[in-house]
């Protein structure tokens, strides 16, 4: 079995148990968006070579479990080897102990485009805490060995977000860190631009009905210089940037 088939199946088979579940839990309403963004933009790398990118994703809950799905123009990405898509595929399960919500989810980027087998899995899990308009969160999400990213990747993350009482604003936070075994530096290079590296995040939004805009200043420590001995690196898209959001929920 392929690992697009393992993927798909998986999110199938997350499908069947979301319309087999106990029909004392209604399933609720898909929630659906659309968005663009002025960059396409991950763990402080950019996914879309510092150009707008154009998104719509879908998110399904039934008791426990989650699935979610999202496709996102890359615009020839060159840190996937010219991929013109991504579609990630997510499925996992959460639960709330006290204020304490727990998440695990397993989630396949499937490429189109690429000039080679570009596609990946990751293993994630987190746990968020909220008091009021405060939510603080921290998790891991690994990706094991795989040829496409050129061994395993690790990343660590925590973030806080605050809503300002009585107004539409939001402010957020993050930083994160990214390690991991190299197999093949070029393929590694996808994912860990001139090796370990940690980013950081800052950023508000402002929510009107359906309507979020939003701004982010992102950045991370990676070294152009080192990441210029990589095409997939990107090296000019890996530093300190402004990117602005709007997303339309429905």
């Amino acid at each position: 079995m392929t690992f697009r088939e393992l993927t798909l199946g998986a999110a199938a088979g997350v499908t069947v148990a979301l319309a087999a579940a106990s029909p004392a839990r209604a399933q609720e309403r898909p929630a659906l968006g659309v968005e663009l963004n002025s960059d396409e933009n991950r763990r402080g790398l950019s996914w879309s070579g510092g150009r707008v990118s154009p998104s719509a994703d879908i998110y399904a809950t039934q008791g426990a479990f989650e699935a979610s799905g999202r496709i996102v123009a890359l615009r020839d990405s060159d840190r996937h080897g010219g991929a013109d898509v991504v579609g990630d595929l997510s499925a996992g399960a959460s639960t709330t102990i006290g204020l304490v919500t727990v998440r695990g989810r397993v989630t396949g980027h499937l490429f189109g485009g690429a000039g080679f087998d570009a596609d990946y899995v990751e293993l994630g899990g987190s746990a968020a805490y909220t008091l009021g308009p405060v939510q603080l969160d921290a998790g891991v999400d690994y990706a094991p060995i795989q040829d496409a990213i050129g061994g395993d990747n690790l990343y660590v993350h925590a973030g806080a977000q605050a809503g300002i009482p009585g107004t539409p604003w939001t402010v957020l936070a993050g930083i994160g860190h990214s390690s991991g075994k190299t197999n093949d530096p070029f393929r590694a290079a996808r994912l860990r631009p001139g090796g370990d590296y940690a980013d950081w995040r800052l950023g508000v939004e402002h929510v009107t009905g359906p309507v979020t805009l939003g701004l982010d200043y992102v950045g991370t420590d990676v070294s152009e210089r080192a990441a210029s001995s990589f095409l997939l690196a990107d090296a000019r898209h890996s530093g300190d940037r402004v990117v602005g959001r709007v997303r339309f929920s429905f």
